[in-house]
C-alpha cells in the first residue's frame, strides 16, 4: 500500500507535467522548481534577464497546497532555528548548481522522460553529490535540531505566496513579465495554479523528494521515495510519446546544453547541498508550506541564488556554461564541502 500510494502520486505529477507543457509551459519544463523560482525572481526585478520573468502560479500552488493539506491533517507545525544562515547558503548553491545544469531534480527526470540524453550526466552528478553528502551524514553531519515557534512564523511564506498571486492577477507596472523566451511561455493561470495546488498536496502527503530517494538507497536501503520518481519518469515518458514531445538525442534539446562535464558538476553541487539540507527544491518548498521556517529560509536562498546567477552570468544557456558559471560551481563545491566537514558532530555530542 505504501508503494502504491507514491506510485499513484508520481503518475499524477508525471501526467500533469506533460499536460502543462501541452497547455503552454516551456518544452521539457512542465514543472521545474528551480526554473520557476528563477522566473519569480525576475518578475520581482531581482534580476533583469528579460526572457525569464514571470510569477509562476505553480510555485504558489505548491506552498498553499502543502499548507492546506497539512492543516487538514493537523501536520502544520511552525518550527525552525536549525542553522538558518547555513541553510540559506546551501539553498543558494543548490540553485547555482541547478541553473548550470538548467533544471531542478524534478526537471532532470522530466528531461530524461522526453529523451534528453544530457540529463543522464546530470543524474550521474546528482547521484555522486548525494553519495558524498551521505558519507558526511554517516560521519555525524548535522545542522542541529529545530524548535517549535509561534504559528505566525509558519504562515509567513504562505502569506507572501498569496501576495505574489495578487501581483500576478493585478500585473502592476513594477512587476516584470517576459515578452519572449521561456518566461513568456506558460499554461493558463487557473490551470497552472490548480496543478500546483494538487502537486503541493500530493507532495506533502508522500514526502516526494529525489534527493531523499537516492539518499535512502545509500543510507538505509529503502527505495520508497525513489519509486515515486520512477513513476513520474514512466508516466511522463508515455505522455511525451503520445503528444509527440519525445526526441532521443543530446543535441537540440529545449532549454538545455550539451556540455557533459558541467551538466555533471552542476548537479553534483545541487545533490551534495540538497542532501545536507534534507531535501531537494521541491521538498524544501513543500516543507515551507507546512510551517518549517528553516525550509522557508532555504527557499529564500534559492530565490537569491537565482537572482545572483542571472545578475552575474552564472546560469548556463543553450550555448553552454560561461567562465563565471564554472567558477561558481567550483566555489560552491568547496563551500558545501567546508560546511559538511565543519558540522560533523560526534555521536556522544549528539546524544
Amino acid at each position: 500500500m505504501k508503494h502504491k500510494s507514491i506510485i499513484i502520486t508520481g503518475g499524477i505529477i508525471g501526467i500533469l507535467s506533460v499536460l502543462l507543457v501541452k497547455l503552454g509551459n516551456p518544452s521539457n519544463m512542465g514543472i521545474c522548481v528551480a526554473c520557476f523560482i528563477r522566473d519569480i525572481a525576475g518578475a520581482l526585478g531581482l534580476h533583469r534577464a528579460g526572457v525569464v520573468q514571470y510569477i509562476r502560479p505553480e510555485i504558489i500552488g505548491f506552498i498553499i497546497g502543502a499548507m492546506i493539506i497539512s492543516l487538514v491533517n493537523k501536520e502544520f507545525r511552525a518550527r525552525g532555528g536549525s542553522s538558518p544562515f547555513i541553510r540559506f547558503v546551501l539553498g543558494f548553491f543548490v540553485m547555482i548548481g541547478a541553473l548550470v545544469f538548467l533544471g531542478c531534480p524534478l526537471r532532470l527526470i522530466l528531461r530524461l522522460a522526453s529523451g534528453d540524453l544530457n540529463a543522464i550526466l546530470g543524474l550521474a552528478g546528482f547521484t555522486v553529490g548525494i553519495l558524498i553528502g551521505t558519507h558526511f551524514l554517516r560521519k555525524g553531519f548535522t545542522l542541529g535540531r529545530n524548535y517549535s515557534q509561534s504559528k505566525a512564523n509558519g504562515f509567513v511564506l504562505p502569506v507572501i505566496s498569496l501576495g505574489l498571486l495578487i501581483l500576478l492577477l493585478a500585473k502592476p507596472a513594477f512587476i516584470f513579465f517576459s515578452e519572449k523566451g521561456p518566461g513568456a511561455s506558460y499554461a493558463p493561470l487557473l490551470i497552472a495554479l490548480g496543478a500546483g495546488l494538487l502537486v503541493g498536496a500530493l507532495a506533502q502527503r508522500s514526502r516526494m523528494c529525489l534527493a531523499g530517494g537516492i539518499r535512502d538507497i545509500f543510507l538505509i536501503k529503502d527505495a520508497h521515495l525513489l519509486v515515486g520518481f520512477i513513476s513520474i519518469f514512466v508516466v511522463a515518458l508515455v505522455a511525451n510519446s503520445f503528444f509527440g514531445f519525445f526526441s532521443l538525442s543530446f543535441a537540440n534539446q529545449p532549454i538545455a546544453h550539451t556540455d557533459p562535464l558541467w551538466n555533471f558538476l552542476g548537479m553534483l553541487l545541487a545533490g551534495f547541498a540538497a542532501v545536507l539540507l534534507g531535501g531537494c527544491p521541491l521538498r524544501q518548498t513543500i516543507m515551507a508550506g507546512e510551517g518549517d521556517t528553516d525550509a522557508a529560509i532555504t527557499f529564500m536562498g534559492l530565490l537569491v541564488g537565482a537572482a545572483f546567477a542571472h545578475n552575474f552570468s552564472l546560469a548556463a544557456t543553450p550555448a553552454g556554461v560561461g567562465f563565471n558559471g564554472k567558477l561558481a560551481v567550483i566555489i560552491g563545491i568547496v563551500v558545501v564541502l567546508v560546511i559538511a566537514i565543519s558540522n560533523i558532530k560526534s555521536i556522544k555530542k549528539l546524544n
